[in-house]
């Protein structure tokens, strides 16, 4: 019986390897064909017309930070109603990864912002800055985690804080289609407006599903290995607690 727990275990991890690694190799021929296969854009309506070949990652890792921020809400509202270690988990893997992910939305946009724009922040711009705000709350969560003791008083502290930070999400959402300062607005689809290319399009959605493969992969891994630290702390806690410490 405890043989097949223990393969149990070990085919998530597993299955989050090849998804890790698919996802890898996505996100790899996107910077490839992003680079060298999809077109040109109208030089006459971009200062720099090269420069918006980042997209091709920037657009997907903010789409996958907040999948990221979704597992943190989601965990800091099932750690107030449950206050159990699973919920807890989510917590941990959420705020990882929307730190992860969001460094990468953080990073790649100002490369554009500067190119395009001239600065790398706008901060009359409302995406941007909430998009900031939302990266900075995460990176709060994980300093906090690593720094405080693990209690539940302090945990509740975190999910609160992981809970004000999913309100950000549909703000910056709006902040896309509503207003609008110098950032683009959704370019997915083609419209009138974008007149997205089918080949830009193309590559666009490859990179999405790159790294959405690579999110669930970090996911799994992350959780089992959160779930791995929790058992070795039980059984540490019960060997303190045995008469002579044995």
């Amino acid at each position: 019986m405890g043989r097949s727990a223990g393969l149990g275990e070990n085919r998530y991890p597993n299955l989050a390897n090849y998804l890790v690694l698919v996802g890898g190799i996505g996100v790899a021929i996107t910077v490839f064909l992003g680079t060298f296969w999809a077109p040109d854009v109208n030089p006459s309506q971009w200062r720099a017309p090269e420069a918006y070949r980042i997209i091709f990652l920037h657009v997907p890792f903010a789409w996958t930070s907040f999948l990221a921020f979704t597992v943190l809400f989601i965990g800091s509202l099932g750690w107030y109603i449950t206050h159990s270690d699973k919920s807890w988990r989510l917590v941990q893997t959420g705020s990882d990864l929307g730190l992860l992910f969001g460094i990468g939305v953080i990073t790649s946009g100002p490369i554009w912002g500067m190119a395009e724009w001239g600065v790398p922040w706008d901060w009359a711009d409302l995406r941007l800055n909430t998009f900031g705000l939302l990266t900075a709350i995460a990176l709060f969560i994980v300093m906090a985690r690593r720094s405080q003791p693990d209690h539940d008083s302090s945990r509740d502290t975190i999910a609160s804080a992981g809970l004000f930070g999913f309100m950000l999400v549909p703000i910056t959402i709006i902040a896309t289609t509503i207003y609008q300062k110098r950032h683009p607005g959704i370019v997915v689809l083609e419209t009138e407006d974008t007149g997205l290319d089918p080949q830009i399009r193309a590559v666009m959605l490859l990179g999405f599903a790159s790294l959405t493969l690579l999110f669930i992969g970090f996911s799994i891994i992350s959780n089992h290995l959160y779930s791995l630290e929790a058992s070795a702390e039980d059984i540490l806690k019960d060997m303190d607690e045995r008469p002579g410490g044995e």
